[in-house]
């Protein structure tokens, strides 16, 4: 509770008394910068591989990882994907497993956290890098993703805590815990759990809060144009901030509950939008997957030659699904099911969607409209040109698009926040309020301020979250499969269908 008031004290006074000559952004940014710049050099630090390319070693650590799971746990992302997507229509859902969310629930929770942005700009602006090619390793990125899911979802539901009121907390800080404990580790595990937890603290109140209603404020002023609003923009945040705390006061099931409906009314305008443009120019289709995989391959792209279309590629897949990241095994701990494997299931579905799926989408209207040609570094005007050149009323649409993403994505990085604060402080109702008010007061200043280094800043403890969370993957992985085969072994001899057929008979 001190370090709440001592935040808010400093927050307070430093708005009460700023200097003139230099904005309170300025001073937060300056303030910022140094631990900015430590950290971001670590974190994003590059490994030379040509003289003017060097590649990121969290995206190569993402990435390995990804591979090795795919590998070591046969490929399940395609052998068991139909099966993934029967769990998640509920065909195996029984009523008295303990949890709080069902599949489809914890799916959508979990998945309003990764959906964003990124989909809409990010990818624009790794097509204008990287060329057309890019596309084609944003999907290999996503495909390798999806069983670096599996393992961490199935973890996070496996190594749970369920307290006398079926109130569940589960992810990273859990299974780190009692893992390394049960190795004889338990000092290491406690502090793995708890880097992870403060990483994760930081990177909600930043990447996974201010930064999305900055983004959702400058794009509602950018509509309503030169008004009252213009100059009183933290009226948007208080607005955004009563909205998120409307829904996160009541935890996980009032979040999925307004994410089971969000999700995919998002994900269904803004395809159905894609697949408008892909119609109106259906004669350039073909050119444009001949185009995409000439490119992907062609030593002499647009930045890099192969290598950098790679780069561009994976970076912003990795970038997109955070798989690997850790952050998604908290909420689909909480779903109904005696079964971790079937968690695990439902979450490899998630780097499909937001990147093969929505982020493909994306890509292709970009190169059908030949638009990455322009030369616009901006992705989000580059994505709405795309869409205008068609639809001339879609910049609209798209203004509705941000606020909701940045709206899901607050609210399931405001449950990953509580929970990680939660772990560290204790799970009371106390602390629970404590951070969820928190949480909605970095919403206004989010709106409010330039951020700057502030972004860069808790992007980088978002990602520092997959540096204990896929060592304990790789501790654990052996587990996982022998969870993996007696699961699947259960659904060949019929005992877990059979069940629930009894059930529903």
């Amino acid at each position: 509770m001190r370090f709440l008031l001592l935040i808010i004290s400093v927050l307070c006074t430093a708005f009460c008394h700023a200097e003139k000559e230099k904005s309170i952004d300025q001073k937060i940014n300056d303030y910022v910068a140094p631990a900015t710049n430590f950290i971001s050099d670590i974190v994003f630090f590059k490994i030379p591989v040509t003289e003017t390319i060097g590649i990121p070693f969290i995206l190569i650590w993402l990435l390995i990882a990804g591979i090795f799971f795919t590998v070591y746990m046969n490929f399940i992302n395609v052998s068991c994907f139909r099966h993934a997507i029967n769990v998640t229509r509920g065909l195996y859902d029984d009523p008295k497993s303990k949890g709080e969310v069902s599949h489809f629930q914890a799916l959508s929770a979990a998945l309003s956290g990764t959906l964003g942005l990124g989909n809409i700009a990010g990818v624009a602006i790794a097509i204008t890098l990287g060329g057309p090619g890019a596309t084609v390793w944003m999907i290999v990125a996503g495909l390798i993703g999806m069983c670096s899911k599996f393992t961490e979802c199935t973890l996070g539901v496996k190594y749970r805590v369920i307290d006398s009121k079926g109130i569940v907390s589960g992810g990273p800080m859990y299974y780190l815990h009692k893992k390394f404990s049960e190795k004889n580790l338990p000092v290491l595990g406690k502090f793995l759990a708890a880097f992870f937890a403060v990483m994760c603290i930081g990177g909600s109140l930043g990447g996974g809060n201010m930064f999305q209603s900055n983004q959702a404020a400058r794009q509602i002023i950018h509509v309503a144009g030169n008004t009252f609003l213009s100059d009183h923009i933290w009226i948007v945040g208080l607005f955004m901030a009563a909205c998120v705390g409307i829904v996160i006061i009541g935890g996980i099931k009032s979040i999925a509950r307004v994410a089971e409906f969000l999700v995919p009314f998002m994900c269904g305008i803004y395809i159905l939008a894609c697949l408008v443009i892909m119609f109106y120019f259906y004669e350039k289709i073909p050119f444009a997957f001949k185009t995409i995989f000439s490119e992907a391959f062609n030593p002499q792209a647009i930045t890099g030659g192969v290598i950098g279309v790679m780069l561009q590629g994976f970076q912003r897949a990795s970038f997109s699904n955070e798989a690997g990241i850790g952050s998604a095994s908290i909420a689909h701990a909480a779903v109904k099911t005696n079964e971790p494997v079937s968690e695990g299931m439902v979450g490899l579905l998630e780097p499909f969607i937001d990147t093969v799926v929505v982020c493909t989408m994306t890509a292709l209207v970009i190169v059908i409209t030949g638009l990455y040609q322009s030369g616009d570094k901006d992705g989000i005007e580059l994505t709405s040109k795309a869409f205008e050149s068609v639809i001339w009323w879609f910049p609209y649409v798209l203004s509705v698009a941000v606020f909701l993403f940045a709206y899901a994505t607050m609210l399931s990085w405001s449950y990953y926040g509580s929970k990680s604060w939660n772990y560290l402080f204790g799970e009371s109702k106390f602390s629970d309020l404590s951070f969820k008010l928190l949480f909605c007061l970095f919403v206004i200043i989010g709106a409010s301020m330039e951020l700057g280094n502030v972004v860069v800043f808790s992007d980088a403890m978002i990602f520092a979250m997959s540096f204990p969370n896929i060592i304990g993957l790789y501790l654990m992985a052996r587990e996982v499969k022998n969870d993996l085969k007696i699961y699947l072994q259960k659904l060949k001899s019929g005992e877990i269908r059979k069940f629930e057929q009894d059930h529903r008979d």
